[in-house]
């Protein structure tokens, strides 16, 4: 939390006057429709059950539970000082914590989206896509607690902080706002998604887990980029400006919730205080320089990075920009 200085929270909260200006927002183009009703077909005809999908089943093999290159002290001198048992059960504790993280946002988002659906008609696009997207999510959250309980990890409640900015931004945001901030945390867990799906000697449901997530996700994106194109397209500099410093917060906001030091207190670590810290670091420094990719190439297309926006994302999310 000490990245976050009093001038971000000064920018970002000076433009929120401006965009609680922004008026609601209807797809009406013909090929919006079209391709939102493309997106409800394939949530009709291709769900994805976890239930079905997920081989929940298979017990562990002493196989890794994430990959190593994605727990968080992974690269740090420190991180040599860990016995391959110690690694493997810090992944696991890693990964409970990204998959308690990743149902808690997908909460905040499903209230969004009912929040949402109360404005529109039951009969439009958007509301019949929207209720396809709901079921979806609440289906994914129900995948990650029974993901949680299977690995059988420390899970960490979010601190007082975390729960405050997520019902805030979720109750009190405008709509703009809370969809960029859906979109971007979306993006943030496709990461880690597609690392895991993509590694074979991960423990398999865990790996299908990540595949079922990915999947349905990708249609969400889409989905969520197209309904914000409405925004971004027609933004000026200051709506671009605090576009941007909300994906900047929603990255900031997640990737902070993957270290505790109980995780190194789980794994027989004693000085857990500079065991977290360094991880911290080294997380933050292995998302600057490989995981913000998408992200930065989806600010880009609304020319968000400027002489305000450019120094924080260096600063706090250490992005090569």
């Amino acid at each position: 939390m000490q990245e976050i200085d009093s001038l971000l929270i000064f920018y970002y909260f000076s433009l929120l006057t401006i965009l609680n200006r922004t008026t609601t927002v209807k797809m009406i183009c013909a090929e919006d429709i079209e391709k939102v009703e493309r997106l409800i077909r394939l949530s009709e005809t291709n769900a994805v059950l976890p239930d079905v999908f997920v081989p929940w089943h298979i017990p562990e093999d002493n196989e890794p539970l994430m990959p190593e290159e994605i727990i968080s002290l992974q690269g740090h001198p420190l991180f040599d000082t860990l016995s391959a048992s110690q690694k493997r059960e810090l992944g696991r504790h890693e990964l409970v914590q990204v998959m308690y993280s990743y149902a808690w946002a997908e909460g905040l988002a499903c209230f969004i989206f009912n929040k949402r659906l109360l404005k529109i008609p039951p009969d439009s696009v958007e509301y019949r896509y929207l209720v396809k997207e709901l079921i979806e999510e609440f289906r994914h959250q129900d995948m990650f607690a029974k993901a949680i309980r299977l690995l059988n990890g420390k899970k960490i409640q979010l601190s007082w902080f975390h729960r405050f900015i997520g019902r805030f931004h979720s109750r009190y945001m405008p709509a703009s706002l809370q969809f960029i901030s859906v979109l971007a945390v979306e993006l943030v867990t496709d990461i880690y998604g597609k690392m895991i799906r993509k590694s074979p000697e991960v423990y398999e449901p865990i790996r299908k887990v990540s595949e079922l997530h990915h999947i349905e996700e990708g249609r969400h994106i889409h989905y969520t980029k197209l309904w914000l194109k409405h925004y971004t397209d027609k933004a000026g500099f200051l709506k671009r400006t605090a576009f941007s410093i909300v994906v900047l917060l929603n990255i900031w906001y997640m990737r902070s919730l993957y270290v505790t030091k109980e995780n190194f207190e789980a794994i027989g670590i004693t000085n857990t205080a500079k065991y977290a810290a360094a991880a911290r670091k080294q997380l933050k420094q292995k998302f600057g320089k490989e995981y913000l990719d998408e992200i930065i190439e989806f600010v880009q297309e609304f020319n968000g990075f400027n002489f305000i926006t450019k120094p924080l994302w260096k600063r706090i999310l250490a992005a090569k920009l």
